[in-house]
């Protein structure tokens, strides 16, 4: 299926790797050309040639997204180089440490993080005529997961805030929607991490999976694709949910 991506622009934070770098690959491969940030430059310099290798433009930079101007002055920069955005994809996060530190990390990069996003990126989405904004939530802001915690928290902060902006930037002809992506195996990443050192709680949570397995990045990437291209033109608002099945809640 051809999602009429090609030779727009998309921003993605944290796509160095993980869902964001998978992310980054599905638009690249759609035609997309792709700005992405992370902190460590050897893994954007590679995330950018393979992105570049798509026969599109990439480009890249070392940034904290907790530094508030940084991160505004990548997104300004990224679309005065890139000639525009078209998909601006918070993906991000401040992470799940314990304590007030713990708290206050995770405001700063799943909220404050998003929200200046945002706003750096409105002066180019209000000018596409394709204008899509993805927020990476999770399930964990849906249903109690292990226990109450900063992370669960404010991924759900994040779900309210896409649906009312949603709202609010609709007329302008912008998409807002989010993605709460379940457990999702990565090399290298949290779920592994998990199976590798605490394996019975890995079992016992693939086990409240339907499908008997944990998703893929790539999966995650494919419907954010279909969000930001013009085959989505008419899906705003929506929190998309990607688990297997994990959430046992009944979707109405």
């Amino acid at each position: 299926m051809d999602l009429q991506l090609k030779g727009n622009n998309a921003v993605i934070t944290g796509g160095s790797k993980g869902i964001g770098r998978a992310i980054a690959e599905a638009l690249a491969s759609e035609g997309c050309n792709v700005a992405i940030c992370a902190r460590n430059q050897a893994e954007i310099d590679a995330a950018v040639t393979s992105l570049a290798s798509k026969g599109v433009k990439a480009i890249g930079a070392s940034v904290d997204v907790m530094d508030g101007d940084a991160l505004k002055g990548w997104i300004t920069a990224a679309g005065n180089e890139l000639g525009g955005i078209d998909c601006l994809v918070s993906n991000v996060s401040g992470g799940n440490a314990p304590g007030e530190q713990g708290w206050r990390a995770s405001f700063e990069g799943d909220i404050l993080g998003a929200v200046r996003c945002v706003e750096a990126a409105m002066p180019f989405l209000e000018k596409s005529s394709n204008a899509s904004i993805v927020m990476i939530s999770s399930t964990a802001a849906l249903e109690k997961f292990i226990g109450p915690s900063a992370y669960n928290a404010m991924k759900a902060a994040l779900l309210n805030y896409s649906g009312a902006l949603a709202q609010e930037v609709g007329s302008k002809g912008i998409r807002v929607n989010a993605i709460s992506p379940g457990p999702i195996m990565i090399e290298g990443g949290a779920w592994d991490n998990i199976k590798q050192h605490m394996t019975p709680f890995y079992e016992a949570t693939v086990a409240e999976i339907p499908v008997g397995r944990m998703g893929s990045a790539e999966e995650v990437a494919a419907q954010i694709a279909l969000l930001a291209s013009p085959l989505g033109a008419f899906t705003t608002g929506a929190n998309v949910v990607i688990d297997g099945g994990f959430t046992k809640r009944i979707q109405f």
